[in-house]
């Protein structure tokens, strides 16, 4: 899959993975509350995902029913790697260094830090 999921198509895409297959009323019923979308504009987010190679739409009697074709860890990894390639020119660092220095980082995620380093070998 190599489009960009958008943040719309990102809010259908978290109700898959946390539960598929599912029609297309039943996302949109997972999403009340959150989205104040129509059936048709989750359908159509949903058209999206399938021509995106994101989502697979089978047929069930008069329905489609949707599930996720994309992994959200791997969906995690290639967004994080398109932040850090796009503000950062691809280095980590200047991220890390950024958030510390605007003091985003909570002494839980310095530890964290501190024991992957070490864990990394570096």
């Amino acid at each position: 899959m190599a489009e960009r999921i958008s943040e719309s198509e990102l809010a259908v895409m978290e109700v898959l993975w946390e539960a598929s297959p599912l029609s297309a009323a039943d996302v949109g019923q997972r999403l009340e509350g959150a989205r104040d979308w129509s059936l048709q504009t989750v359908k159509t987010l949903l058209s999206r995902l399938v021509a995106k190679g994101a989502v697979s739409a089978e047929e069930d009697g008069r329905r489609y029913l949707y599930a996720p074709l994309v992994d959200r860890a791997d969906h995690s990894i290639r967004e994080s790697r398109r932040l850090v390639d796009r503000l950062f020119g691809g280095r980590v660092s200047p991220l890390v260094a950024q958030l510390a220095e605007a003091e985003t980082l909570s002494d839980d995620d310095i530890a964290e830090l501190k024991a992957l380093i070490d864990r990394l070998g570096a």
